[in-house]
């Protein structure tokens, strides 16, 4: 079930599982109350690390490089500069290397900023989803709003290149209050901007929360109008609309996101990380005492493996493409089709257009705000 090491690998995911405390709505391999576990863990991520360099040969010309979590601001110094020296041994970094480290406020360490950018890290991504304490605070996610102002006036000095992440959606933020939000965060200085809507993950506490009425979520219909006013909030402040969730300054878009999006490969390394090499998509092993010893006996530490098949392929073909403003081309699109089946797909296609949720120029197919609202529904009624 390996990674096929000869796959033209260019981007690098690393998963730092530990978090200070879990949010309610999180669904992601994420610990909280296990910081004891660390030195172990990173012992047994680097063994993975270069367990991959030594079956690879040649090093990794990496393109991207990102740390996920969890939390990786809680990544312990002197750690994370053991892991970087482990990483040059299995992939030639350059100066072009988008190098990116997800933070969350309250999270960042004196003198942390400076060492990061010392190792070559060149990219922050963080989680502010809201600046309404009272709000975050009753999903778990113990940060503040000064914690955020605090990180971004301390950041600027080091990065020129933040992103930060917002969730559409939470209940008890007004519409009032998140349009403030939005022209709070065009202020900042940022290059990026990941603005999710609010998923209700099953089995997370939020889910239970909801599912008893404890919760009150906003409906559809109420999403997608704020969707709209906050897509034309982002554009009028000068930043480019590139994928669904996703807007930027102009050159700044997220490299290693879009790799994920043109399903190149890219490995994974650490406790549940996802990987794909061209043609399969394989995860580790997520019980962290089974991943820590499989680790460090060398063992292979993929648990799933899944071969695609050409409509599998097909179906990511759309659904990564029409996410992006860039679109898909009908003749990708179309080229695994049956003639009856093509018939069908062209058919819905005409049907979008003239609801407007879709436009084709140059046999270019693009979603119009309208269709990227809908787009779980587009995708279904294509595929």
């Amino acid at each position: 079930m390996q990674y096929d090491v000869s796959a033209p690998t260019r981007s690098v995911y690393i998963h730092w599982p530990f978090c200070p405390y879990k949010c309610h709505y999180c669904p992601f391999v994420a610990l909280a109350s296990h910081d004891s576990f660390m030195t172990q863990y990173h012992k047994a991520l680097t063994k993975e690390i270069e367990q991959f360099g030594s079956l690879a040969g040649e090093k990794i010309q990496l393109d991207t490089l990102y740390f996920g979590g969890g939390t990786p601001s809680t990544y312990p110094n002197d750690l994370l500069i053991e892991l970087f020296d482990t990483l040059k041994k299995v992939c030639v970094f350059t100066d072009q290397t988008e190098v990116t480290i997800e933070i969350n406020p309250g999270t960042v360490r004196e003198g942390q900023l400076e060492l990061w950018k010392s190792l070559g890290i060149n990219r922050l991504s963080i989680g502010v989803q809201s600046l309404n304490d009272k709000v975050l605070h009753s999903l778990n996610r113990l940060q503040s709003a000064r914690d955020v102002i605090t990180l971004l006036e301390k950041a600027q000095h080091f990065f020129s290149n933040i992103s930060v992440d917002l969730i559409l959606g939470l209940p008890g933020i007004s519409d009032e209050e998140w349009e403030s939000l939005l022209h709070t965060v065009v202020t900042w200085p940022i290059a990026h901007t990941s603005m999710y809507f609010l998923t209700i993950h099953e089995d997370t506490p939020l889910y239970f929360k909801v599912k008893s009425n404890a919760v009150v979520v906003p409906c559809d219909d109420k999403m997608v109008e704020l969707y709209y006013k906050s897509r034309d909030i982002f554009i009028r402040n000068g930043f480019d609309h590139y994928e669904i969730s996703s807007f930027a300054r102009p050159g700044r878009q997220s490299r290693h996101n879009t790799a994920y999006w043109e399903r190149v490969p890219y490995k994974a390394f650490g406790l549940g990380a996802c990987s794909f090499d061209g043609t399969k998509r394989l995860q580790n092993e997520k019980n962290l005492m089974k991943y820590i010893k499989k680790a460090e006996s060398g063992d292979d530490c993929v648990i799933f493996m899944e071969e695609l098949t050409d409509h599998q392929v097909n179906i990511e073909r759309i659904m990564l493409g029409l996410r992006r403003s860039k679109g898909v081309t009908w003749c990708s699109v179309s080229s695994h089709l049956s003639a009856h089946k093509k018939m069908v797909v062209r058919e819905k296609i005409e049907e979008f257009k003239r609801k407007q949720w879709m436009n084709e120029s140059e046999g270019v197919l693009t979603l119009t705000p309208a269709g990227l609202a809908l787009e779980n529904e587009i995708i279904v009624q294509l595929c």
